[in-house]
């Protein structure tokens, strides 16, 4: 007989969306695991000091030296807010560990070949990422942005999708403007409108949200939404 299973009892994905769908399960149940579990409430402090802790350090030390003592303060502030939240929390955030993981790679490519191109980069490629995660995600019927913020936000499903697609062209036009001003402006604008402008431009962008996300808000805090 031969020493390999029968064909019949191998179940392989062959294809992309496949892979995609399970990939996307697993962000999900994640987040969903997190949510679940027992876990005291965060400091009001820490969310401010992981998001903005990095952005901190990078302008100060960009003021203070040069972009690349600022890209290695910036790396080493991410890595110093994921073990901090970790520190507070007892678990490893994802979102703060993506971002770290990005800035290792693109500040680390900066430091090495003494090239800011890829520093100037990095914003780009990480609204490009989210936004193909959440556009990918209603393609297959996942709705990723519900998931991540259903604790918070109750709405139904339409209005998820809405929203969804919503922040999908935010997030490309953010990745443009990004590319547009560092390819034709100084070095010290880029850096303030990636502290400042980006930021700034999230919140606008929020709050021009609000009326949509009341028209589809539920008031039974979405306990029959599933």
């Amino acid at each position: 007989m031969s020493a390999f299973p029968p064909k019949a009892d191998i179940q392989v994905s062959r294809t992309p969306v496949s892979f995609f769908t399970k990939l996307l399960d697993l962000l999900i149940l994640c987040f969903h695991k997190r949510g679940m579990s027992k876990i005291e409430p965060s400091p009001r402090w820490l969310r401010p000091v992981v998001e903005y802790g990095p952005l901190a350090a990078f302008i100060i030390a960009f003021y203070i030296a040069d972009l690349f003592i600022a890209t290695a303060s910036i790396m080493a502030a991410s890595i110093l807010a994921v073990i901090l939240s970790y520190a507070v929390e007892r678990r490893i955030p994802m979102m703060p560990l993506i971002t770290a993981g990005t800035i290792g790679i693109f500040g680390g490519l900066t430091l090495w070949l003494q090239d800011e191109t890829f520093i100037k980069m990095k914003p780009t490629i990480i609204q490009l990422f989210i936004a193909a995660i959440l556009i990918g995600g209603l393609k297959i019927n996942r709705l990723i942005l519900k998931s991540l913020l259903k604790s918070g936000l109750h709405m139904t499903d339409e209005g998820w999708r809405v929203l969804t697609v919503r922040f999908a062209l935010f997030f490309f036009l953010s990745a443009l403007i990004n590319e547009v001003v560092w390819r034709t402006q100084s070095t010290e604008l880029w850096i303030n409108f990636k502290v400042f402008g980006l930021t700034g431009l999230t919140i606008i962008f929020i709050i021009t949200q609000l009326p949509m996300m009341k028209r589809f808000a539920l008031e039974d805090n979405g306990e029959n939404n599933n």
